[in-house]
């Protein structure tokens, strides 16, 4: 039998604890969980954080692991879809700079699979874009593997933006 869940982003207004509440009382089993760095969203459903991998600490660790036990549900997986491959080498590499630490939260936390984009630069070609792509992820899969993540990629058309 498979588990019934949903991406957080959904309830971008609600906290975190609010959002597993309201899986567990609308009977899911697990919920992705939106861990974008805080700011203003460039598009819908970016920008929703509901897991603040700034604040992660053992103390909130702690917090989200008794609330987990508590309502049966789990994370199946840790969200956020940048462009890593974007032509703006200052935002891509925050954007990479974040994927490194939701590896690490993913770790702590215990959750398996990391949820992002692959990303591209719009401007460039598809072997330009392929040129990017194996200089880019390989780093960042090895990363996720010496620690046990798997790192799930959306493919999204992005027909909303």
């Amino acid at each position: 039998m498979l588990d019934l869940g949903f991406v957080s982003a959904i309830l971008a207004e609600k906290s975190l604890e609010e959002v597993i509440q309201f899986a567990a009382q609308h009977g899911f089993t697990c919920v992705e969980i939106m861990c974008w760095p805080k700011g203003k969203a460039e598009r819908r459903y970016a920008g929703v954080t509901h897991l603040d991998l700034d604040e992660l600490d053992n103390r909130r660790i702690s917090e989200i692991k008794s609330l987990l036990n508590k309502t049966g549900i789990y994370i199946s997986g840790l969200g956020y879809y940048p462009n890593p491959l974007d032509p703006d080498k200052e935002a891509a590499d925050t954007y990479i700079t974040h994927l490194y630490k939701m590896i690490d939260a993913a770790d702590q936390l215990g959750i398996p699979v990391i949820n992002t984009f692959i990303g591209r630069n719009p401007s460039a070609s598809i072997e330009e874009n392929l040129e990017d792509f194996a200089r880019v992820w390989p780093p960042i899969i090895e990363a996720a593997s010496a620690k046990g993540i798997k790192v799930a990629i959306e493919n999204c058309p992005m027909l909303f933006t």
